[in-house]
């Protein structure tokens, strides 16, 4: 059967395996837990402890907790890639055997940060890594008591990357000998001309 919040393909096994577990949890406790994890797909930190404090009447082990975030978040985000307004949503839901309580409380949750939500992945939707800085070393050894020539030069560099989806930063130091900065320095500026013609 397919389902049209999974792009009109059928829904994945784990999702079904996991509808069982989104049952045992009060509906409620659903909704709640629905608005942490709409939280953390709109950017915002998520509160686990507050998780595991809605889920702690249900006698969830740990893996069923994250697998619980991980369900509702690929629900609530394929829905909302797919443009899947909240009544279809609800019934297809319902179709895959969570009760019709849950699946209301679910698409409430749902309804109220569906626009919100379709900003946030279109923001970050085919975007990579951003480029906050670079920071460059040139080396030269002259001698060294394990080699006999060194005569090499090496370029150190360190690029500061923010990730494109959570706006954190990455260091990443490279090391390349001066062969390999001229062929790197060419092709990127082979990219840089290419991107210009684009503009």
């Amino acid at each position: 059967m397919r389902f049209r919040f999974c792009g009109d393909l059928d829904c994945p096994d784990w999702v079904l395996a996991e509808i069982s577990v989104l049952a045992k949890i009060s509906s409620v406790k659903l909704k709640l837990i629905c608005a942490q994890v709409l939280r953390d797909l709109l950017g915002e930190p998520i509160e686990y402890e507050k998780i595991l404090k809605l889920t702690s009447d249900a006698k969830l082990e740990s893996g069923d907790v994250k697998a619980t975030i991980a369900v509702l978040g690929f629900i609530l985000s394929s829905a909302a890639k797919h443009n899947v307004d909240s009544e279809s949503l609800s019934s297809e839901l319902q179709q895959l055997g969570l009760p019709k309580e849950h699946a209301s409380g679910l698409c409430r949750s749902y309804e109220e940060k569906q626009s919100s939500l379709q900003d946030s992945l279109r923001a970050c939707s085919l975007r990579l890594s951003h480029l906050g800085s670079v920071c460059w070393r040139v080396d030269y050894t002259l001698s060294s008591s394990e080699l006999q020539e060194v005569n090499e030069p090496l370029v150190h560099l360190t690029f500061n990357v923010r990730d494109g989806e959570r706006g954190r930063t990455a260091t990443v130091p490279v090391a390349l000998s001066s062969d390999k900065f001229r062929v790197l320095l060419a092709e990127l500026k082979q990219a840089q001309a290419l991107m210009n013609t684009l503009l």
